[in-house]
């Protein structure tokens, strides 16, 4: 018995590309509303194409009324799968536009948060760089935690990621790029703020409330290894430079980012010779015989940019 009234849930035809693409903006923009902008179209346009697709997957995909905008546990998944589908689009695409020997589409880079007020980090200089050579190339940029990283670069969200490399593993490609050190910071409210380093024991500094990010990380190994007392969490270095701040807890930051607090008398760091630590940071990519031109030539300019800060440093 033939099925009639359109295609059978859970079957994807060319048109759902197009309803993907603004069920991808409605979810990035937070709601209907929000998304106008984006989409620039009314909001009873937006509301009628994710209708449509949730009628032809079969899914209610998202809530919205008073209580505003969340996706349902199917919306998630399938807002999941359309990153990773929109993803592999835009490398067809790139690997079409490469064989006519010039570079267009999306380039989807990843970083770790506070990588932009490292003065060894040459990311912007290099998308300044890539850019100029490449202005058919539109580039977005996510930051989030290095396991959100990893999982978006293997599975296509992401063409290229920067993060700490504390680890390795056998899926990925690492360049490494530029260094930055961790020092241990303390409120200006905070008891040690006002000690002298010298008169600081290795003991008072394990006995006070610890900081530290809540993902697997460097950070969170530190912690461990110097046997810090961890009593409050954050998911990135924004949340534990609030919490340093509030006075009650001591923690890790990129002496780089600190600085302003530190100048400021907000903070300061903690015997820093003996608290603190250095991460390397390096790009990351999916191990493969052949990459999209668009990655290969981004991570060139890249490794270019900083190889150039490292001979005049």
């Amino acid at each position: 018995m033939k099925h009639s009234g359109g295609p059978t849930p859970g079957q994807i035809a060319d048109i759902d590309l197009r309803l993907l693409r603004v069920f991808r903006a409605v979810v990035e923009s937070g709601g209907f509303a929000a998304a106008e902008l984006e989409l620039n179209v009314g909001r009873s346009v937006i509301s009628r194409h994710i209708k449509d697709l949730e009628t032809r997957l079969g899914l209610a995909l998202c809530r919205r009324g008073r209580g505003g905008f969340a996706l349902t546990p199917e919306g998630s998944h399938v807002y999941q799968a359309t990153l990773r589908v929109l993803g592999a689009i835009a490398d067809l695409r790139s690997e079409i536009h490469g064989l006519h020997r010039h570079l267009s589409g999306s380039l989807q880079l990843a970083l770790f948060d506070k990588t932009a007020t490292n003065p060894q980090s040459r990311i912007a200089a290099a998308i300044g760089a890539f850019c100029r050579a490449a202005p058919e190339v539109t580039v977005e940029i996510r930051v989030h935690p290095l396991n959100e990283i990893e999982r978006g670069i293997l599975d296509g969200r992401f063409h290229l990621g920067v993060l700490p490399i504390y680890r390795r593993s056998r899926g990925f490609a690492y360049h490494p790029l530029f260094d930055e050190t961790m020092y241990l910071y303390a409120g200006r409210e905070h008891p040690l703020y006002a000690r002298d380093d010298a008169g600081i024991g290795d003991a008072e500094v394990r006995a006070a409330a610890f900081a530290g990010l809540g993902f697997h990380s460097d950070n969170m190994e530190r912690g461990h290894a110097f046997g810090l007392d961890r009593r409050a969490t954050a998911f990135d270095q924004e949340g534990v430079a609030t919490l340093i701040l509030s006075g009650a807890f001591v923690g890790f930051l990129p002496d780089h980012y600190a600085a302003s607090f530190v100048a400021g008398g907000l903070m300061r760091a903690i015997r820093s010779r003996r608290f603190s630590y250095h991460c390397r940071f390096g790009a990351i990519l999916r191990h493969a015989a052949q990459r999209p031109r668009l990655t290969q030539a981004f991570l060139d300019v890249l490794l270019a940019v900083h190889a150039v800060r490292a001979a005049s440093a």
